[in-house]
């Protein structure tokens, strides 16, 4: 990957660009707006949202204010756990799309897995409205959302489509090698949320002592880390100059060496949520 225009290759053919910007926790309204805004311009075309962020609208009014065509750029959004359902589920997609203002997604994801006793029953009646959705050309690309291997396997079970993308918590200290071994072999996309470990791996000695060999911060390193894992890095800010920042990914190489000792880092931060094990 050598530019923000450089892109992955879903399995049916769907380009998606290798650096989406992320919006979770971004405060609706004007900061939401502008940050999206100011992402656009320079230089990014991947955004992701979700409905759970409450900040859609505004993602929307920071989309349309780019004055970028629509064409342009690929827009993920999500359905959140209580919406799960067929019914339910088209409902969601429909007023995502509202509070968006676009016509189409570029990728809808299932959030998280539904677990407990009905928890198959309702991730393959979610799944069975995407695949409408996406037959009917509503989105470009469907897939999910924090889906371990068991949740996967259950839902390919009566799948028509195959997930395309699994979005799961992705950074050094913690990469999920069984999940990521069960996507590969299966041609799914792993999308990288919190690639800094929620923020909390920035002020790590050994990831600050390795940044320092490419002059660069740690945040680059950790998004530059995931492209070379061939996981496209969702990163997130409101600050300008780190949104501009966290663009400059592409003029330096971690060295094998280096990427060897990232990947064997143990878990050193992140947000230590569990798919099977929550309260919501």
């Amino acid at each position: 990957m050598n530019s923000l225009k450089d892109t992955f290759r879903l399995r049916n053919g769907i380009q998606i660009p290798c650096i989406g910007f992320g919006t979770w926790q971004t405060p609706d309204g004007r900061v939401a707006e502008e940050s999206v805004r100011f992402a656009i311009e320079k230089g990014y075309r991947h955004i992701d949202t979700a409905a759970i962020y409450e900040n859609e609208k505004s993602v929307g009014i920071g989309i349309k204010n780019s004055n970028v065509p629509r064409k342009e750029l690929f827009i993920t959004s999500k359905v959140w756990n209580t919406e799960k359902g067929y019914d339910t589920t088209l409902r969601a997609f429909d007023k995502t799309l509202s509070d968006l203002g676009l016509d189409y997604l570029d990728l809808y994801l299932i959030h998280w897995p539904a677990i407990g006793n009905d928890g198959e029953k309702y991730n393959k009646e979610t799944w069975r409205a995407f695949e409408r959705l996406y037959e009917e050309k509503r989105i470009k690309a469907i897939g999910v959302s924090n889906f371990k291997p068991h949740h996967l396997e259950a839902l390919m079970k009566t799948a028509k489509e195959i997930p395309m993308v699994n979005q799961i918590e992705f950074h050094p200290g913690q990469m999920q090698k069984e999940t990521v071994d069960f996507c590969r072999k299966h041609e799914i996309l792993i999308e990288a949320w919190s690639p800094l470990g929620t923020g909390r791996l920035l002020a790590n000695p050994e990831l600050s002592e390795i940044a320092s060999h490419y002059n660069k911060s740690v945040a680059l390193l950790c998004i530059r880390w995931c492209l070379q894992n061939n996981v496209l890095p969702l990163p997130k800010s409101v600050t300008p100059s780190r949104i501009e920042e966290n663009t400059a990914a592409f003029d330096f190489e971690i060295t094998p060496e280096d990427m060897q000792t990232i990947n064997s880092m143990p878990y050193i931060g992140g947000s230590g949520l569990d798919p099977d094990n929550r309260d919501f």
